[in-house]
């Protein structure tokens, strides 16, 4: 039996999606209505969910760290340290995690949002240091390279232009491109490369720019 709740969430997800289909469009001043609208959902209900936008934003970047919470969870209950490693970053790409970048610094982050963020860090870096400790993971790879790794991935650009067009005819070879790009990037974590150039990257990428100071 199919519940309010059941509804809602189905709604939520929908509406996800939308969200990032038009944030890789417009970026930050992608309107709720344009997100209704690729969701397939009157303005007038979205609003009598959600009463603003910023409220709309925090409840898809909920859902977006739940799923970044649960995809490394289950990455961390694989035995093989890479293949747990592996298949958080898969899944993290193939929902299109980082997408939602866009509205960083322009919504309020909540203490929810704050918690299920922190509960994201433990996890990953707890798949790195199990990657490192295997001998697996290449050992000038951070976690914060893993998180940017993943947002850069999040979304194509060439995917994002051929649907634009309305080029279905060549979506299905984008994607088999942007398969074989991942399977490159991954390939480069492996132990046996060169020196990674510059200093790691600071976990102030992502907290600077969530704060809205």
């Amino acid at each position: 039996m199919t519940t309010r709740k059941d509804i809602a969430e189905r709604n939520d997800r929908t509406l996800l999606q939308a969200a990032r289909d038009v944030l890789a469009e417009d970026g930050a001043h992608a309107s709720v209505a344009a997100i209704a609208t690729r969701a397939g959902v009157g303005i007038g209900s979205l609003y009598r969910r959600y009463k603003t936008k910023e409220e709309l934003f925090q409840r898809l970047s909920l859902l977006s760290l739940d799923h970044w919470n649960e995809a490394a969870e289950q990455g961390l209950a694989d035995s093989d340290p890479w293949a747990g490693l592996t298949a958080f970053i898969h899944s993290c790409v193939a929902f299109g995690q980082g997408t939602l970048a866009p509205v960083a610094g322009t919504i309020e982050v909540t203490q929810e949002m704050s918690a299920k963020a922190r509960r994201g860090d433990e996890l990953l870096d707890e798949l790195v240091r199990r990657a490192h400790q295997a001998g697996v993971l290449r050992r000038d790879v951070t976690a914060v390279d893993i998180s940017l790794l993943i947002e850069q991935f999040g979304r194509s650009p060439v995917v994002d232009q051929l649907r634009k067009q309305g080029r279905g005819d060549l979506l299905p070879a984008a994607a088999e491109a942007r398969r074989r790009l991942i399977a490159i990037a991954l390939d480069g974590l492996r132990p046996g490369h060169g020196p990674l150039p510059g200093s790691p990257p600071g976990e102030e990428l992502f907290t600077g720019r969530w704060s809205s100071e």
